[in-house]
C-alpha cells in the first residue's frame, strides 16, 4: 500500500510514535516544544485524521487515554517525500544532487554511499 500524502505536522506526530513506540494523545502532545505546543484538542484531531487514513491505529485503552501506534515506517513516509520532491523537478535527481552538493548537504560519503547502493542494485539485476 502506498504511504498517504503527510503534512509537516503530520510527521511531527509520526515522529513522536516512530521514537517513542506507542503512546497516548497526552504523550504524543508532549514531545512537542513546550514553547509553541499544540493544544491537546489540536493533537487530538490530527490523530484522528492519521486514523482515518489509515497512518495510526488505537492499540489499547487505558482508562480513558487510547494508545496509538505508526501503521507505516519512517522509511516508506521519506520515500513518498522524495518522490514528492523528485516530481518538482520533473523526475531528475541532477537538479536536487547539485543544489545539496553546492549548499554542503551532502558529503564525499554520502556520495560513496549512493555509489555503493548503484552498485549494489546493479549487480541485483544483472543476477537472474
Amino acid at each position: 500500500m502506498a504511504s498517504p500524502k503527510l503534512s509537516r505536522f503530520d510527521l511531527q506526530i509520526m515522529d513522536a510514535l516512530w521514537s517513542g513506540g506507542p503512546l497516548s494523545i497526552r504523550e504524543i502532545q508532549e514531545t512537542f516544544p513546550s514553547k509553541g505546543r499544540p493544544a491537546y484538542t489540536t493533537v487530538q484531531t490530527m490523530v484522528y485524521r492519521l486514523e482515518a487514513k489509515a497512518v495510526v491505529e488505537r492499540v489499547k485503552k487505558i482508562s480513558n487515554a487510547h494508545i496509538f501506534r505508526a501503521l507505516i515506517s519512517r522509511e516508506s513516509a521519506q520515500r513518498r517525500l522524495v518522490d514528492e520532491l523528485l516530481g518538482l523537478f520533473g523526475g531528475r535527481a541532477q537538479p536536487l544532487m547539485t543544489h545539496l552538493i553546492e549548499a554542503g548537504k551532502l558529503s564525499l560519503g554520502d556520495i560513496q554511499d549512493a555509489e555503493q547502493t548503484l552498485r549494489r542494485l546493479a549487480k541485483k539485476a544483472d543476477s537472474p
